[in-house]
């Protein structure tokens, strides 16, 4: 980090340096010094854990040592190869039925749970439910502090095993949902131009398919080149509806071009903790044992109540750490400052 750091500052330095480059090169710059800061802080942390142990100080050991492990989380989000504050989170039922899209809705509550206890805000963008209550589809913003790049390892399918509510046999059902992660995108680094779109407006229905305005505010928007469909009815507006679609379809957009670029350069990481696609199971909730496992680091924990309230901290510090225990060369690389060289 330290030669990364050094050669960035000669690339500064030099008098030819266009904007967007210094931009680019400041901002990884910045990251480099937050991160000495924080393993400064970490050393400093360990040393006063040690004098402690000396003076026998149990509990201000223990209040330290908490202290540290959020450091450290800190420290593995920032040395995370992809990061990020925005995020789009998209969760739909997929086998299972009715069972299926009330998992989805605990998986909603799970995230909402573990933003609130970040100090995240959510958005919801677009949400149909179903008669019992499930999500059919919920796609929500989130937004604060290393938002995308925690909640990224949730890309996947998620498998729960219980009795259902619909089950009057007692019988347990393993059923699953499906939840992507998506970084939100600025405006000016997806281009879409106007005659690729295809804009129909359609009346905004309610629970149950009723009408609840008169109006046609729903927006749907149709990306030709690709055949994406977005449609959005939340909001009360037609142009907030269509603002919102294009919020989601740039998102998209950005991910269709990006698997793409790595499928072309065969660059794509292949590393234990999975890919992110929506068809690998990366989690399983079983309801009779009390267990959460995550099949990617092969981790399980038997705090299931607590993990489904939103206390996903310790399945989250273990996957970026395994992630970047794998990634290393990537993340220690000096790839993107010695192309420009």
């Amino acid at each position: 980090m330290k030669e990364k750091k050094k050669r960035l500052e000669e690339l500064l330095s030099k008098p030819d340096l266009n904007p967007e480059e210094m931009k680019k090169y400041g901002i990884e710059y910045a990251r480099i010094e937050e991160i000495e800061n924080l393993v400064k802080k970490i050393e400093e942390h360990q040393e006063f854990i040690e004098l402690l142990k000396e003076e026998g100080n149990e509990l201000e050991i223990e209040k330290y040592e908490s202290e540290l492990d959020k450091l450290f989380q800190e420290l593995f989000l920032l040395l995370s190869p992809q990061t990020g504050d925005k995020a789009i989170v998209e969760i739909r039922p997929g086998t299972g039925g009715e069972e299926a899209a009330l998992f989805a809705r605990d998986l909603f509550r799970m995230y909402i749970r573990y933003a609130e206890r970040k100090g995240w805000s959510v958005e919801i963008a677009e949400s149909h439910e179903t008669d019992l209550g499930g999500f059919k589809e919920i796609i929500f913003f989130v937004k604060g502090k290393n938002a995308y790049s925690t909640l990224r390892y949730e890309s996947g399918v998620h498998r729960v095993q219980r009795v259902p509510v619909t089950e009057s046999g007692g019988r347990i059902h393993t059923s699953t949902a499906t939840v992507a992660v998506l970084p939100e995108i600025e405006e000016r680094e997806i281009e879409i131009k106007p005659e690729e779109l295809k804009i129909e407006t359609f009346r905004a229905s309610g629970h149950g398919g009723q009408y609840v305005n008169k109006t046609e505010s729903a927006v749907r928007i149709t990306h030709i080149p690709t055949g994406i469909v977005v449609s959005c009815q939340n909001e009360r507006s037609q142009y907030q509806n269509k603002q919102t679609a294009l919020r989601i379809l740039r998102a998209r957009l950005y991910q269709l071009q990006k698997e793409k670029m790595e499928r072309e350069l065969s660059r794509k990481r292949k590393s234990q903790i999975g890919t992110g696609e929506r068809s690998e199971k990366i989690r399983t909730y079983n309801f009779p044992q009390n267990r959460v496992t995550d099949h990617r680091i092969n981790y399980t924990s038997y705090r299931l109540q607590e993990i489904l309230d939103g206390d996903l901290d310790e399945i989250v510090s273990k996957l970026i750490e395994h992630d970047i225990e794998n990634n290393l060369d990537e993340i220690l690389g000096t790839k993107t400052v010695d192309e420009e060289k």
